[in-house]
């Protein structure tokens, strides 16, 4: 069988135009904002299995890595006592959902609401020190950072909303995207901080210690509510309302059919740019699948635990439809109130994204119906039909 799921028989081939922006060497990589102590425990737990064609990246982010510790020092010396004595007041609004279903375009239309705050991209990439120093480090490497993302065409910028899962891989405190993206030739030995179900104590208190940290600097900065999108938040519901038992998460679904193959698209993608291996993918499409199975597993379960007013699922087909009423009746169901002030921002929104166009993708029968029998549950919970094979 072929490493690469581009050319498998049993892989989604390539989409016919992928988007998204070429790589260059000067590019930002996520680990870039890791701090020395952080980064050697990252690449410690991975055997230091760096690919000799990754070891000027390597050695690019140990060099920075020595300049954020020095950053996180100063910015702890003036901040440290405000993030301490800082209380997120509001319970934030979770933006939820499986990878490549919208999460991005819906945070993008939220934001335009003056009442929240968000992780920024400078944020999230320079999570141990973003309270400091900000306007003078993106005036120095703005320059640096592409104009779209890698995996597709949606434009991206330092100000631009960004996952906050990003910071949390960055800051330590435990991540898929450590196994997804930084080694992912190595065994998937990350994949139970996706659910944080079969995580020690120890480290579940450290997850749950450092997203709070994370979110007092957020609210240190603009003392907001806090509107957040991280699609691994979607396995973390009941983590999440311990810390925060008022949260509301608003849901989105797509076609199952159409989140494969961009899912395999992104992590083959985000490996190939981010990676300190060179991605073989050899056993990218199980790591897919079962990820999903385990996110659905556990928010399914989770989802129990919400209120009536915690709680709203759309989907990303009827949001591209018909943005403002869906919208308008996710703030209704939540009772968020003033839609008024979001309104006129969606709609520039709206005209400003109108010639967005998703990649394409084609795969085979054999493959469809691996994804309807395994993700059977999701196809019949929020309506997607399962295709009956051409053969």
């Amino acid at each position: 069988m072929s490493s690469d799921p581009s050319t498998s028989n049993d892989s989604p081939k390539k989409p016919a135009k992928t988007g998204g922006a070429k790589d260059m060497f000067w590019n930002p990589r996520f680990w870039n904002g890791m701090t020395m102590p952080e980064l050697l425990r990252l690449l410690s737990r991975y055997g230091f299995r760096i690919a000799p064609r990754r070891w000027g990246m390597a050695a690019i982010c140990g060099s920075i890595s020595v300049l954020n510790s020095g950053l996180r020092a100063a910015s702890r010396i003036k901040y440290g006592r405000q993030i301490r004595e800082t209380e997120v007041t509001e319970d934030p609004l979770f933006i939820v959902g499986h990878w490549r279903s919208g999460t991005t375009m819906l945070h993008e239309m939220l934001i335009g609401d003056d009442r929240f705050t968000y992780a920024t991209t400078y944020d999230v990439f320079a999570a141990p020190h973003f309270l400091s120093f900000a306007g003078a480090m993106k005036s120095m490497v703005g320059w640096t950072l592409p104009k779209k993302r890698p995996m597709d065409n949606m434009a991206t910028g330092w100000d631009y909303p960004q996952e906050d899962e990003f910071a949390l891989a960055v800051l330590g405190a435990g991540s898929p995207y450590t196994s997804l993206i930084a080694f992912p030739n190595s065994p998937f030995k990350d994949l139970d901080f996706l659910d944080l179900h079969n995580v020690t104590e120890k480290e579940r208190d450290h997850w749950k210690a450092v997203f709070l940290d994370f979110l007092k600097c957020l609210t240190v900065r603009e003392p907001k509510r806090i509107v957040l999108k991280s699609p691994t938040h979607t396995a973390r519901v009941k983590t999440l309302l311990e810390l925060f038992p008022k949260a509301q998460f608003l849901h989105i679904t797509r076609d199952p059919y159409t989140i494969f193959p961009s899912s395999m698209h992104l992590w083959q993608r985000l490996g190939r740019v981010h990676g300190f291996q060179v991605p073989k993918n050899e056993d990218l499409q199980e790591r897919v699948l079962t990820m999903f199975e385990r996110m659905y597993g556990a928010f399914e379960e989770d989802k129990k635990l919400l209120g009536e007013n915690q709680y709203h699922q759309l989907s990303y087909e009827d949001l591209v439809a018909d943005p403002v009423g869906q919208l308008r009746g996710a703030y209704d169901k939540l009772s968020l109130g003033g839609f008024e002030r979001l309104e006129p921002s969606l709609q520039s929104y709206v005209e400003r994204t109108k010639g967005y166009r998703p990649n394409k993708y084609e795969f085979d029968d054999e493959l469809r119906a691996e994804i309807a029998r395994r993700w059977s549950i999701y196809f019949e919970t929020y309506g997607y039909e399962k295709e009956v094979a051409s053969g």
